[in-house]
């Protein structure tokens, strides 16, 4: 049976990711503030002899709004360690491994739309995100250097913003803040307030069709990826989709533009990405995965 690790297994993304590896047959090893911290290379030792087929390098510290504005020499220095040991773990311990990394669309320039490959490096990332941004881009000139001068196998995608069920009821990344606060709400009939103007363009993509992309083009050798849905819409348009579902009166939300905004847009170019899945694949409707999103949240609060 062969054998993958996951690191930053215990978060959204890796929850996902780790259960359809395991469906899928696999030996699933993994990562995460309790077993093998990243903190600390020694850490890794306890998978000295096993040999992995993937790793996928999920693990980051960052957190959603404008907690990166704020903790820019904490996140340089602790996300330096975490993909520099890991890093260094695929090098040194894993080499036959190919290592799956993890970007963010963070660390695009503001400029261009839509977000290429090609230019990811290009242009200087958001100022507020800055940070977080160029450990990503660090993370990514890694996977290069160590495959150029050790012939090693990578692949590093760049995902939009992920959302579904089983997120983390503090986590803060937007569209969970949005149905956090609408749901209470609807549930409490207290004001809503959401964050800056509400005309900023974000994009979405469901988590099961991230997990479906990563496993059908694990194949790829030294490439670079985007993962999105081609599509974006503003904050108030996602508010109204989540006020429609929940059964608040969107009318009534509050916005505070004296709060954190934001870049204005972000969206991805995904005719790569278009052009290696089956052409019958389809990404989940917003509003199917809305509700299902919503679904869960509302039935975690009932139950805890």
């Amino acid at each position: 049976m062969e054998k993958v690790l996951v690191t930053g297994a215990s978060g959204f993304l890796g929850r996902h990711l780790t259960k359809r590896l395991k469906d899928l047959g696999y030996n699933v090893y993994i990562s995460n503030t309790q077993v093998a911290n990243l903190y600390d290379l020694k850490n890794l030792e306890i998978y000295k002899d096993l040999r992995f087929e993937h790793i996928y390098h999920l693990a980051a510290k960052t957190k959603a709004g404008d907690w990166c504005k704020y903790h820019k020499g904490e996140q340089w220095i602790d996300n330096q360690i975490i993909n520099t040991n890991i890093l260094r773990y695929w090098r040194e311990s894993q080499p036959q491994a190919k290592l799956i990394s993890f970007g963010t669309s963070c660390s695009y320039g503001p400029s261009e739309f839509p977000m290429k490959e090609e230019e990811y490096m290009l242009e200087e990332p958001d100022t507020d995100l800055y940070t977080y941004a160029m450990t990503k881009r660090m993370l990514l000139v890694g996977c290069k250097s160590l495959a150029d001068q050790y012939g090693l196998s990578y692949i590093h995608y760049i995902p939009s913003t992920l959302y579904g069920p089983l997120f983390d009821v503090d986590d803060t990344h937007f569209i969970f803040d949005l149905i956090k606060k609408i749901s209470k709400g609807k549930l409490e009939d207290v004001e809503v307030e959401l964050w800056g103007h509400g005309y900023q363009k974000r994009e979405l993509i469901y988590i099961d069709d991230v997990v479906d992309v990563i496993v059908n083009t694990r194949h790829l050798n030294n490439q670079v990826l985007n993962l999105g849905t081609g599509l974006d819409h503003s904050i108030r348009e996602y508010a109204n989709a989540v006020s429609t579902i929940v059964g608040y009166p969107s009318e009534k939300i509050k916005y505070n533009e004296s709060k954190f905004v934001g870049v204005n847009r972000k969206i991805l170019d995904i005719n790569k990405l278009k052009a290696l899945m089956h052409p019958e694949f389809m990404f989940t409707p917003l509003e199917i995965g809305l509700q299902e999103t919503i679904n869960y949240y509302l039935k975690k609060i009932k139950n805890d």
